[in-house]
């Protein structure tokens, strides 16, 4: 399993950028998928998960600025991001689980990460 993050970036407050995570080496489509971040000196926080049915789930704070959506034509988890603010900060990993049925919510549930890639709100 490979889980490869990209798009992060330095973005001022009230900007967006769209993080995209390329998957190989396991069945996508039928896999639940999440973005997690990690701010400096902080713990591993669950951002925003997808089922193989399209369904979605945020984290309350994100609710309303952040998109997850697939493409399992591409492999590809995307995580947009609109109106960041500077505590946004973080590394954003993204995961995925050998079951299929997980709570996309509990962070334990992932079997395999992806390395990150930081996002930096600053003006």
């Amino acid at each position: 399993v490979q889980l490869v993050e990209s798009g992060g970036g330095l973005v001022q407050p009230g900007g967006s950028l769209r993080l995209s995570c390329a998957a190989s080496g396991f069945t996508f489509s039928s896999s639940a998928m999440s973005w997690a971040r990690q701010a400096p000196g902080k713990g591993l926080e669950w951002v925003s998960g997808i089922y193989s049915d399209g369904s979605t789930y945020y984290a309350d704070s994100m609710k309303g600025r952040f998109t997850i959506s697939r493409d399992n034509a591409k492999n590809t988890v995307y995580l947009q991001m609109n109106s960041l603010k500077p505590e946004d900060t973080a590394v954003y990993y993204c995961a995925t689980a050998d079951v299929h049925t997980i709570v996309v919510q509990d962070l334990q549930e992932y079997d395999y990460w992806g390395q990150g890639t930081q996002v930096t709100v600053s003006s």
